[in-house]
């Protein structure tokens, strides 16, 4: 049934497509995002701006609590900002993985990845891009203004912005080194502002690689039609 449009609505733009196209979409983003590694080395390459640009355009179509959008990107490519960043975040880090931080069972986890707390990439990088969520927002008379499933929001947004950079062709890495105060003191965000994610972003290097690492299978992260005993309906 068609409805006519009230105030505030437009009709939605949606294109519907043969069930064997639908397929071969799906197969053919599965294949790409399939594809996608987080990268710790890069290329000094440069990456102009306005891809960038077009991945948090990306990234802010997403789905949120109540549209509030309770996000902000923050994108860095001057070298003394990127250099600072690296100092605080290295600091971070070697407490984390040698002052006792980080407990031995989430080491031996981390093991496989080959990392530690030295992060030279976040100079190397043509960019970083810092997202931030928003706790509250504002009214026009300036008072605070509810955010709502505010992580998951700024979350799904991440989601899109990291697919946005793998179907352009660029690598990241989600860094999240604890605590990330020293970004918004760095980058000079407000309070009602957090930082949710650190995404260094560029060319991978010529010679970079990656952990041999095992996705799980399709029975191993979905249930179809659980009856309530938790077993599945056949």
């Amino acid at each position: 049934m068609s409805k006519e449009p009230r105030d505030g609505f437009v009709p939605l733009a949606f294109a519907r497509y043969p069930e064997a196209e639908m397929r071969a979409r799906a197969e053919r983003f599965y294949r790409e995002m399939d594809t996608r590694r987080s990268v710790r080395f890069f290329s000094t390459d440069p990456v102009p701006r306005e891809l960038i640009e077009f991945a948090i355009r990306t990234a802010s179509s997403a789905p949120s609590g109540a549209h509030q959008q309770p996000w902000t990107f923050v994108a860095v490519d001057a070298p003394e900002i990127k250099r600072r960043i690296r100092e605080a975040a290295e600091e971070e880090e070697r407490r984390s993985y040698e002052g006792g931080r980080m407990s031995d069972e989430w080491l031996r986890a981390l093991e496989p990845l080959g990392t530690d707390w030295r992060k030279p990439y976040l100079e190397i990088v043509p960019w970083i891009v810092v997202l931030f969520e928003q706790v509250h927002g504002f009214h026009p008379d300036g008072s605070a203004k509810k955010h709502y499933y505010v992580k998951e929001s700024v979350g799904i947004a991440a989601g899109f912005f990291l697919a946005a950079l793998q179907q352009m062709g660029l690598a990241t890495l989600t860094h999240t080194p604890s605590p990330m105060r020293f970004l918004t003191q760095i980058l000079g965000r407000p309070d009602h502002e957090r930082p949710f994610v650190l995404l260094p972003i560029g060319y991978p290097a010529p010679d970079a690689v990656v952990p041999v690492l095992e996705r799980k299978s399709l029975d191993q992260v979905a249930i179809w039609n659980p009856g309530p005993e938790g077993t599945e309906d056949v």
